[in-house]
């Protein structure tokens, strides 16, 4: 194949390229020195490779960090502002199904003829130039950089960068100039690399602030924001603190992101696009702070579109008249206070499913679980459980599966196959703080569960475990399958599966059940 993946059909353009991308991937860790293309210093000389210095500077950026809330809160802002007649350009991570996700123009994710040119210009450009100084970049300081070329080449009239780890050596954070910074809700995530207190995960949001960069927050735990109360001050940073917007702005309408703390983003996000309006001289007729927001405003907070958090998607291979009825609410929380927050979402929306379908049907709810292994079930799966528990709803059945990509594969146009020597130890494990968690809800003590579960053969041909309270499986088109066949068991339940603990779990289940 030529150069940058000139030659054969467009598939195959598209999955040279997904494999040059792959190829950047590095689980080292941060602390590896010998990791050197992850160096946030080197970024520095990549923009200078690309050409990109310039660029930057004149790109008018809304920067936002944050442990939950910032990808809402850059969707709105987004669709705020495209509403507002203004171009955009938004990058987000991680994506779903299709890494052209990360990239969207005017609110659609960039097309792939125009991916690919961008993509092999940098691509060639850097490799041309890489030696053992400077070598090539991670995956996702590319992805950033990748961004940042997009965004200068289409013109773009206001960039939203949602940042992706941290803030201080995130791969966003060369941008020196943004017109105006946010900080979503903080909390306990990525302590590996953040630190163990909210006040070391705060220094490291606080990070993408810059000199006299007026910058916005929402109320936060006292420790986190007394961090950056004093980073803010330190730069001489207007740091205000801004709170839900009222049901009553909206002018009868709702929240296109559902969930109450999507009130809270929605906050920010208003926050952020009126100082950005102001701050780049765009007027906006017609704003009373204590009335209905603007039109513009209005439209962008109800139509904002964002896959994978709070998304109910009825199962297209099922049908409810004559086969069955399954439900799928897929949420990426993977914290334990957005774990929290799902919990609510999920109890209330079946619950309202209930009274709007009356009671001709029983309903079934269904956990469809993994985390990564860095983070800790003990304190994601309690928060679940219990908050669903608070609300009424209690799970007939866990099942944990594997995810099928964890930076396995980044693209679309194919599903790996599944891999017979997976390693469900993990599984294993969250299946017994779940059932250890259900035993002592139920007024008993922890024991050892392995003796009150049997061993059985999926279809794959794999030993894995059924307990009383969940059940493992090698795949998760496996679990889709049992999902789809005890549906079409027994056609008087609507089955209500929640899909969550990762991102990528929910990608991979949006794949599955939308191909």
């Amino acid at each position: 194949m030529a150069k940058g993946g000139s030659m054969g059909s467009a598939a195959d353009r598209y999955e040279s390229t997904l494999d040059a991308l792959s190829s950047l991937i590095t689980k080292r860790s941060r602390a590896d020195k010998s990791n050197q293309g992850d160096r946030f210093d080197l970024l520095f000389d990549y923009l200078k490779i690309l050409e990109l210095e310039d660029a930057i500077m004149q790109l008018k950026i809304i920067h936002v960090a944050g442990t939950k809330g910032k990808g809402s809160t850059c969707t709105f802002a987004e669709s705020i502002l495209r509403n507002c007649g203004v171009r955009t350009g938004l990058f987000t991570s991680p994506h779903l199904i299709d890494v052209r996700e990360r990239f969207r123009l005017d609110g659609v994710e960039i097309f792939e003829q125009k991916f690919l040119e961008y993509f092999w210009w940098s691509y060639n450009r850097l490799k041309e130039k890489a030696s053992d100084d400077v070598p090539m970049p991670t995956y996702f300081h590319f992805l950033a950089l990748l961004a940042f070329k997009i965004f200068a080449a289409e013109k773009v009239d206001v960039a939203i960068l949602e940042v992706g780890l941290g803030g201080r050596f995130d791969a966003t954070n060369v941008v020196q100039a943004p017109i105006v910074c946010g900080v979503s809700s903080l909390g306990y995530d990525h302590m590996e690399i953040l630190g163990n207190t909210l006040g070391e995960i705060a220094g490291e949001k606080a990070g993408i602030f810059k000199h006299e960069i007026p910058a916005f927050t929402v109320p936060q735990p006292d420790e986190a924001m007394q961090v950056l109360v004093e980073k803010a001050s330190k730069l001489n940073v207007n740091l205000q603190v801004v709170h839900p917007i009222d049901a009553s702005s909206l002018n009868g309408l709702k929240l296109a992101l559902e969930g109450e703390h999507q009130y809270l983003n929605a906050g920010l996000a208003v926050a952020l696009c009126t100082a950005w309006l102001q701050r780049t001289g765009h007027p906006i007729s017609n704003f009373n702070q204590t009335g209905p927001l603007p039109e513009p405003f209005i439209k962008g907070l109800t139509t904002a579109s964002l896959q994978g958090r709070a998304q109910i998607v009825h199962d297209q291979f099922t049908d409810i008249e004559s086969v069955g009825d399954l439900v799928f609410y897929l949420d990426g929380a993977h914290s334990p206070e957005s774990m929290e927050a799902c919990a609510r979402w999920f109890s209330l929306c079946t619950r309202d499913d209930k009274q709007m379908n009356g009671k001709t049907k029983d309903t079934a709810q269904i956990l469809l679980f993994n985390c990564m292994s860095v983070r800790d079930p003990q304190l994601l799966l309690p928060r679940l459980m219990r908050t669903c528990a608070s609300h009424g709803v209690r799970f007939k059945k866990a099942l944990f599966v594997p995810n099928i990509s964890v930076y396995h594969k980044v693209g679309s146009h194919t599903l790996p196959t599944v891999d017979p020597q997976v390693d469900l130890s993990w599984q294993f494990a969250l299946q017994r703080a779940w059932e250890n968690l259900m035993q002592s809800d139920k007024g008993g003590e922890a024991s050892n569960t392995d003796q009150v579960c049997e061993e059985v053969k999926d279809e794959t041909g794999m030993s894995v475990r059924c307990c009383k309270n969940s059940s493992i499986f090698s795949s998760l088109p496996s679990a889709i399958k049992w999902l789809r066949d005890t549906a079409q068991k027994d056609r008087f339940v609507r089955f209500q599966v929640l899909v969550t603990g990762s991102l990528h779990l929910v990608g991979d289940v949006l794949r599955l059940i939308k191909k």
